[in-house]
């Protein structure tokens, strides 16, 4: 194989500029030459009159140290226009024009479908699942997660020293889209007295109310509260605006918001215990920028050298991931219809202790 590209794609994640300079190597010992696609798909199907905003040929000299950085060096972007066939059919044409004979995707479920969809079109691709969300079925970790888990167990052992010194019981919102495996793992590794996630339907306010209260009234004023950030949209119908409005939280004037921490936090406040403050912190974009933790390091290193070799052996449409601690691969096709699994005794556990 002459020529092969790289690109990541869809949500920054932890580890894709190691998953990169780790394709850079691979490649290099081969012999191959590779052309780095910026911005995801966009700089698939020529988005940008300006040829070096679409792709770049790569050199070890521009990769030595990139490999511990945040966030993504060939940068990302979502591109709706990629679920038509016609783009896909030009991004393969470009592709073809560049010489390139085979394509590594580092990203999640969106970019991994994209990959599907050119191996359609003619061109070998080999997926590499990079998403902080874990909400890939096939792969037990996807590259970022690690990561995001311990920014995550880190800011939650900040703020539970700080709640304990106040004896203030705090609302924890973590990241994981529809996924809640962040805040699961969060909330096992800190001890976190209670987790919310999507997979959970219809969970009530008064419920978690209850369980904080039972928390407090047995002195641990001091509880967690850890929610996964996909867990607003399951829950079960509840006008916490009106509810705020009436105890003078919040002015009527203003225009209802949706649910969030800062509001969920009001809310559990009014239907305290007498004389308890109830905080609330967002962990947000920090879980995906900071740099890669050693496991993700070395998923990254060992999947991205198993994506060049299968593209070097003529080995097309298939995606990377873990099993039992080992890296393997299998079909794209296959994969992509698994579904994530839900740790619902570990979850259980959390929530009745």
């Amino acid at each position: 194989m002459s020529k092969i590209a790289v690109l990541t794609s869809g949500g920054d994640s932890p580890g894709m500029n190691a998953a990169v300079m780790s394709v850079a190597r691979s490649a290099a010992l081969l012999d191959m030459p590779l052309i780095g696609i910026k911005r995801g798909y966009n700089g698939l199907i020529g988005k940008f009159p300006n040829p070096k905003d679409n792709y770049v040929e790569m050199s070890m000299d521009q990769l030595l140290d990139i490999a511990d950085l945040p966030g993504t060096y060939l940068r990302t972007a979502r591109c709706p226009e990629f679920a038509d066939k016609e783009y896909q059919q030009k991004a393969a044409q470009f592709l073809r024009e560049l010489g390139v004979k085979g394509l590594v995707v580092i990203g999640g479920d969106g970019s991994l479908q994209g990959a599907q969809a050119l191996c359609q079109q003619g061109i070998p691709c080999v997926g590499i699942p990079a998403t902080i969300d874990n909400d890939l079925g096939y792969t037990e970790m996807t590259l970022g997660y690690d990561t995001a888990v311990n920014v995550c167990v880190d800011s939650i052992r900040a703020i539970r020293a700080t709640s304990r010194s106040h004896d203030r019981p705090h609302v924890v919102e973590v990241m994981g889209r529809n996924c809640g495996d962040i805040a699961l793992t969060a909330a096992l590794s800190t001890g976190a007295e209670i987790v919310v996630v999507p997979e959970v339907q219809n969970w009530e306010i008064k419920d978690i109310s209850r369980r904080l209260n039972n928390l407090i009234a047995r002195g641990n004023t001091r509880a967690t509260v850890v929610v996964a950030e996909g867990a607003w949209r399951t829950m079960a119908p509840f006008d916490h605006h009106s509810f705020l409005v009436k105890r003078g939280k919040v002015n009527v004037s203003f225009p209802e918001q949706r649910i969030d921490a800062i509001n969920f936090a009001r809310v559990l406040q009014q239907m305290a215990i007498d004389g308890v403050e109830v905080r609330a912190t967002v962990v947000g974009y920090t879980q995906r920028g900071v740099q890669p933790t050693a496991r993700d390091g070395a998923f990254a290193f060992e999947a991205s050298a198993m994506a060049v070799n299968l593209l070097r052996h003529h080995i097309s449409g298939q995606v990377v991931g873990v099993r039992s601690g080992r890296i393997f691969h299998m079909p794209m096709e296959t994969a992509l219809k698994m579904k994530p699994r839900f740790n619902r005794r570990m979850f259980n556990m959390v929530n009745a202790l």
